[in-house]
């Protein structure tokens, strides 16, 4: 059975839509993934989006798109992305973790291409993790 598991920011505009993106590339085969925020944004950041295809291949525009945390399913885990985000009291249980990351929002390339890199990192992790926990 595959790990439920929502990637929560502010917006869903940037940093849980890479997290989302990469985990299904990386570990849809024991992961089964979301991204949502508590407030939402109209588009996913362009800059994500064109160095997610530049980096990963990954039209996340094509496959993904902003929604309310209220939008999402139960889910197993809930990661927050370092925004000092306060979710909702989800009427499930959760484990929960926040993965401390600056929103790269505004800056340049290098900025985004380093969260990339470091989610990446993070979202490997996870799979591991799911891997070990359904042996």
């Amino acid at each position: 059975m595959k790990k439920k598991v929502a990637f929560v920011c502010v917006h869903n505009s940037c940093r849980s839509q890479i997290a989302e993106a990469l985990a299904k590339k990386l570990g849809s085969d024991v992961l089964e993934v979301y991204s949502a925020g508590t407030e939402i944004k109209e588009e996913i950041n362009p800059d994500a989006r064109r160095l997610m295809m530049e980096m990963h291949g990954i039209d996340m525009e094509k496959t993904q798109k902003p929604k309310l945390i209220q939008a999402i399913p139960p889910v197993d885990e809930v990661i927050t992305m370092g925004c000092n985000v306060v979710c909702p009291v989800l009427p499930f249980s959760y484990k929960s973790e926040d993965w401390g990351l600056e929103d790269p929002t505004g800056k340049g390339d290098e900025a985004f291409i380093n969260v990339i890199r470091r989610i990446e990192e993070k979202v490997i992790e996870l799979i591991k993790r799911a891997e070990e926990e359904g042996e």
